[in-house]
């Protein structure tokens, strides 16, 4: 039985992939799993149940929507009375080849994008922030991509918001230091998950593992060790860092 008054963590997008890894690895050390999912309810009851322990729940919420984001972080205090770590892993990749598209799908693909993958977690930090500051410590784990390093040609909202995550993280991280507050940043490359299914099996897949010398690409297991890793005992001195996670498919200097 996990204890009523352990760690609470509230882990976006958990209904699938990365995210329910992490929730998963979360609650197998005794955290209380907030998961909050969009659509999928279906997915994201599969995900609670297959949680060890107890005291788990689950929060339906659109991220890209700031009256939602405040409603999300409510909900998750008014169930647990607490929350120690959040996990900014809601995102989504669309495609809008900047060659190709005209200007009207240009801009709903960058506004939708943005909205998800850097107002959301922005906003849910800054609110999470405010009860971890009641607490006197927590931590925040932003998962961002290697694309905001090497850049996305064909979705460059996608890499654009994950690079101002990334920037975002660190400026949160010297921010919040002085109330004990530590921010993180993994940025993973290929995972092994349902929506890099069609790259990873249809005619791209000879092209995407030859940029991977371990000869395979990550799996959400190793991402959300990672996350849990960060999360439960990571030294304060790594807050504001970012991990790759990419088996050397792309190295920065």
């Amino acid at each position: 039985m996990t204890d009523p008054h352990s760690p609470v963590a509230l882990v976006t997008g958990a209904s699938r992939g990365i995210g329910r890894a992490a929730a998963q690895k979360l609650a197998t050390r005794g955290v209380r799993v907030a998961l909050n999912y969009h659509r999928n309810n279906p997915a994201a009851r599969a995900a609670l149940a297959s949680l060890p322990g107890s005291g788990h729940a689950l929060f339906q919420a659109d991220v890209s929507d700031p009256a939602a984001c405040a409603t999300l972080i409510d909900s998750v205090l008014k169930q647990f009375g607490r929350l120690d770590v959040l996990v900014n892993n809601a995102g989504l990749y669309e495609e809008h080849d900047p060659r190709t598209v005209d200007f009207a799908e240009w801009e709903k693909t960058w506004q939708r994008t943005i909205s998800a993958n850097l107002n959301g977690p922005a906003h849910l930090a800054f609110l999470a922030a405010r009860q971890m500051r009641a607490l006197g410590t927590g931590r925040i784990i932003n998962i961002t991509s290697r694309g905001a390093f090497r850049g996305e040609p064909t979705a460059p909202a996608y890499g654009a918001s994950k690079a101002g995550l990334n920037s975002f993280g660190q400026s949160l991280a010297k921010a919040l230091a002085p109330d004990r507050i530590y921010v993180f940043t993994i940025a993973p490359g290929w995972v092994d998950t349902d929506m890099a299914k069609d790259s990873l099996t249809g005619p791209n897949r000879t092209e995407v593992m030859a940029q991977h010398p371990l000869g395979r690409v990550a799996t959400p297991e190793e991402v959300a060790d990672t996350i849990a890793w960060l999360a439960l005992d990571a030294p304060a001195a790594m807050t504001g860092c970012i991990i790759d996670i990419n088996g050397a498919s792309y190295l920065r200097t």
